[in-house]
């Protein structure tokens, strides 16, 4: 197993705690990301939205993009997935960046391709906004135009959103056969297309057994493709306490629904433009991502276990969300990894 996790580029990762204690500034994330790889954490997420989906749209958040870029030049081991929303990049030119990013990190860049849902994001950035379809049609052709940039000396391409001649980019990334690409999605249409185009398929927080069913039927469309089998993530919100009664006083705490709090004014916004798989009520979304929904609170032993229950329904990374975030995973790195890292594996 991996561990990942979300690197707070909104200040925090619960709708309903204006001040989780992790700022919305370079100077945390930079620090965060520093220490991440010296207790043991494999991967960090850097989400990309212009407007604060956590704290308000008024609130603070870091760029994507230039975040990654610092953060290549200040770490040493971290897998640096970035996200990257195909309205709001040319492919040929974010091929390029990215493959720079990657020079610069010595091969860790991976991408996380996310098909936009925010409406008045894009209209407030003067961007195409498509409906749910069109978004992965786009998206088709996006992958399309950046794989080839990376993997050929001269590349054309004429599409319905899309269309490059002859166009170069040298030097490739480093990273062989190319930077991993992650994405997730619960419709149809995305579905089909990480399964086709993509190396990972990353998830919202559920249980093992429903994980489980999600990778079966992904492995049995992957089969079709005739490609390498899927790497398969899922974001989970971590509560590491040692007695069940300062579990449920931190539940309580994180899942105090506010309706009124700026971090829910997007929520109608958000499920107008998605296609999932489940109802997800407010005290889902008071902590991003379906986090609660994994399980992963209890004892540093019953976490343990949990993870091992990932691992054997076929999940290889975890995306990890901690409130707050640098002082949990501390715990975190202590309590739980070595458990985990440690196990005899259920066939032995």
């Amino acid at each position: 197993m991996r561990f990942g996790y979300w690197l707070p580029v909104f200040g925090g990762w619960l709708r309903n705690v204006e001040d989780e204690g992790m700022e919305a500034t370079w100077r945390y994330a930079s620090r965060l990301a520093r220490r991440s790889e010296e207790i043991g954490f494999d991967l960090t997420l850097i989400a990309e939205l212009n407007l604060n989906d956590i704290k308000g749209p008024e609130a603070p958040s870091l760029d994507a993009w230039t975040t990654a870029a610092a953060l290549a030049a200040v770490t040493y081991r971290l897998e640096l997935m970035v996200a990257v929303r195909p309205t709001f990049h040319p492919p040929a030119v974010l091929a390029k960046q990215a493959a720079n990013i990657d020079h610069i990190s010595n091969g860790r860049l991976a991408l996380n391709v996310v098909s936009a849902w925010w409406a008045d994001e894009a209209k407030q950035y003067g961007v195409a906004f498509d409906q749910h379809d069109e978004r992965y049609a786009r998206t088709a052709e996006w992958l399309t135009v950046v794989d080839g940039m990376w993997s050929q000396p001269c590349f054309s391409f004429t599409g319905k959103f899309y269309s490059v001649r002859e166009a170069k980019l040298a030097p490739k990334p480093l990273r062989r056969p190319r930077p991993t690409i992650y994405a997730g999605g619960e419709s149809e249409a995305a579905k089909q297309l990480i399964a086709r185009m993509c190396d990972a398929y990353v998830m919202h927080g559920d249980p093992p057994d429903r994980i489980a069913a999600k990778i079966a039927d992904m492995d049995r469309r992957r089969t079709a493709s005739g490609r390498p089998r899927l790497r398969y993530g899922v974001a989970a919100f971590v509560i590491c306490r040692p007695t069940e009664a300062e579990v449920r006083r931190e539940l309580s705490r994180i899942t105090d629904v506010r309706q009124s709090a700026r971090g829910y004014a997007n929520y109608q916004d958000w499920i107008a433009n998605t296609q999932l798989e489940q109802r997800v009520s407010l005290e889902d979304y008071s902590v991003s991502n379906r986090g609660l929904r994994s399980g992963l609170l209890g004892s540093p032993e019953q976490i343990a276990e949990r993870i091992l229950e990932f691992e054997r329904a076929g999940v290889d990374l975890l995306l990890l969300q901690f409130s707050p975030q640098l002082e949990e995973m501390e715990r975190f790195a202590e309590e739980v990894i070595p458990l985990v890292r440690g196990a005899v594996p259920a066939a032995l």
